[in-house]
Parts: C-alpha cells; structure tokens; sequence
C-alpha cells in the first residue's frame, strides 16, 4: 500500500511548484499542443454570474512564472477573489488558533503514543529537520506531522511567501478587489484536530516514512499542475486515497461537497469569482467539479 498523507498533503495543502527548466519546456509543449490554459481553470458561468475554479501551489520557489494568460485576464475579469481561508495579519493569531487546538487536553506525551520503533524514526526525522521533538510533547500527533510535512520544503527552498495565494491576495488587494473565503482558519486546523487518535498516530507515522519520497513526489506533482494535467495528478493521487477512505472523506471529499454548495448558493449572485484553492480539490474523484455535477450545476475547462 502506498503511503496516503504525503501525496494528500502534497496535493491538497501543500502542492509545491518548484520546477527545473525541463518541467517548463513540457509545459510550454503541453499548453502549446492542447489549446487548454495551464495551470487548469475551469467556469462555471450563467447569464449574470461566472465563477473561476483555479488549483493552486501554497508554496512555491521563486521564479516559476504562472500568473499570466488566460489566469491574468481571468482574474483581471473577476470582482472577487475567494480563497479557502484568509490568514490573519498578525501571524500570533494564526499561531494562537493552532495552539489552541493542537495542545493534548489528556496531557500525554506525544512519542509515548508511538510504538518504540515509530518513536524511533520520528524523533530521527523532527531532529534531521530542525525540529526539537522535546518541544511537541504537549500537542497532539496531528500538529508533528504538519510540521514535518511543511519543514523538508522549507530546506528544498520553498517558500510560503512565493506561493499562488499571496501573490493572488497582493494583485487583489493592489486592485482592490474583495478577498473572500470558504472556510475559516478555526475550521481547516479543525479538520486536523477532530481525527480520532488513531488517525492522526496513523498520519504522523506515514508522513514520517514518506520523507525520504517527497522531493521527487512534488517533482511528479508539479509537473501535471504546471502543465494543467489534473487527470494526470489525480492518478498520483489516487491508489492512496482508495487505501485511506476515512481520511479522504475528513480532509478533501467533505470539504470539496461544501464547497460546491457556497458555489451553488454563489450563483444565486451576479457577478465575477476567481475561486483558488488546492489543486488537489479540482483534481480526480469526488472533486469539487464533480460534486457540482451531482448538484446540477456544469463546468467547463477553459481554453487560452
């Protein structure tokens, strides 16, 4: 069984567009062959309201050039950007909301909850990453494996500051466009902190084992994002979302069903959207376009 929660981090929060110059020489044969913009946007669109779908990277290395084309005259178009959340400007806020949901309330030792030979490896893995295990003792198992999962991409040289949303937010805010979202930071964190134990044990030992994997895993991802092959992410994808139904449905099918219904309701408004959000909801399975689908509601790619 492959390893779940590297690949659904990967494509659902933390989708990484650090590319080499062959990655852009294939998107550049891609887009050119297909007629389709790339990175993927989609619309949603009736006589007075049309509603931009964009997968976005949330970290990225400085350099990759996609906000452009058919994205830029998209979002130029749009009234309002939605983002799945909008993070406070006082990052102590963001910090706070998360200590607050990460701290054990049964006041156990996080690596008591291993088995010997799992404690083993993750303090191996938080020490190979800057992390001092000692300082996670308090937190829950769910809180360790975000860490680890965000701090390899910090030392491969990527960053938050370079990623798709904060560049959409400054051209938003530049142009005075409203910023929107479709969740609250209090509900993504509780995405994380309402898995059973189990879950998150389960979440903290396979993100441990896939270290070794992510770089050539978000080499393989950002390759289908920036060349706008979600068909082609979506098979990365799934083999582990198949192996790990429950936590498939917690953290990206729930999520995407909600969605499509603020679209629904969205519609009901005239006017322009520029929706962004992980590319791995727009991607497979049970993805937002299919949820709308189920809702009536048709979407459609775009082409340059």
């Amino acid at each position: 069984m492959r390893l779940f929660f590297p690949r659904l981090l990967v494509a659902a929060l933390l989708l990484s567009g650090g590319l080499l110059a062959e990655h852009r020489t294939a998107f550049a044969r891609t887009e050119a062959h297909n007629g389709l913009i790339a990175p993927a946007l989609w619309e949603v669109k009736d006589a007075d309201t049309t509603i931009y779908l964009f997968g976005t990277v949330h970290v990225l290395k400085p350099g990759v050039d996609w906000f452009k084309g058919g994205i830029r005259r998209a979002f130029d178009q749009s009234d309002e950007l939605v983002l799945e959340i909008i993070e406070p400007d006082n990052p102590n806020e963001m910090a706070s909301i998360m200590g607050a949901k990460a701290i054990a309330r049964d006041a156990a030792a996080l690596s008591k909850r291993l088995e010997p030979t799992a404690r083993e490896k993750y303090q191996a893995a938080m020490e190979a990453n800057g992390l001092p295990w000692q300082a996670f003792e308090v937190f829950n198992p769910w809180m360790a494996g975000l860490a680890l999962s965000v701090a390899p991409l910090e030392k491969l040289g990527y960053k938050a500051d370079q990623g798709v949303e904060k560049m959409l937010s400054a051209a938003a805010r530049a142009t005075g466009k409203k910023i929107g979202a479709l969740e609250t930071p209090e509900q993504q964190i509780g995405y994380f902190a309402a898995l059973p134990m189990e879950q998150q044990i389960a979440f903290l030992n396979s993100t441990v084992e896939g270290l070794n994997d992510i770089e050539a895993q978000f080499d393989s991802l950002v390759q289908h994002w920036q060349a706008g092959e979600p068909d082609k992410l979506a098979e990365e994808m799934n083999e582990s979302l198949e192996a790990t139904p429950e936590l498939a449905q917690i953290l990206l099918f729930q999520r995407n069903a909600h969605w499509a219904q603020w679209i629904k309701a969205r519609m009901g408004q005239p006017g322009t959207v520029f929706i962004a959000v992980g590319a791995g909801h727009l991607a497979g399975k049970n993805s937002v376009q299919d949820q709308l689908k189920a809702l009536g509601i048709s979407t459609a790619r775009i082409q340059e």
